[in-house]
């Protein structure tokens, strides 16, 4: 049985967040989900340039916790920019 998942401090968002391509409608777009926890870790990580172990003490997770919402997250946003899908910031 796995182990219940631990809290993670993240900013508030009033809902989820979606972006998408200006020429298509969304109906017709496939939909990436990213957690917020992941669009956290690449915030801190990438947009406000703190180290993964900064990003982890401000989250309250590991480092490792930290490595691997960075690899799922960056993963999933390249993913849908490379083929034109929407992306949802999903509050878990």
């Amino acid at each position: 049985m796995p182990r219940c998942k631990k809290h993670r401090c993240c900013r508030m968002l009033d809902g989820d967040k979606i972006f998408k391509p200006r020429s298509t409608p969304l109906a017709e777009l496939k939909m990436a989900e990213i957690f917020l926890d992941e669009f956290e870790a690449a915030r801190l990580c990438d947009h406000d340039g703190i180290s993964q172990i900064a990003a982890a003490e401000r989250m309250k997770i590991s480092r490792g916790t930290v490595q691997r919402l960075l690899e799922a997250g960056r993963f999933k946003i390249i993913d849908a920019l490379l083929h034109d899908h929407a992306i949802r910031i999903h509050k878990q």
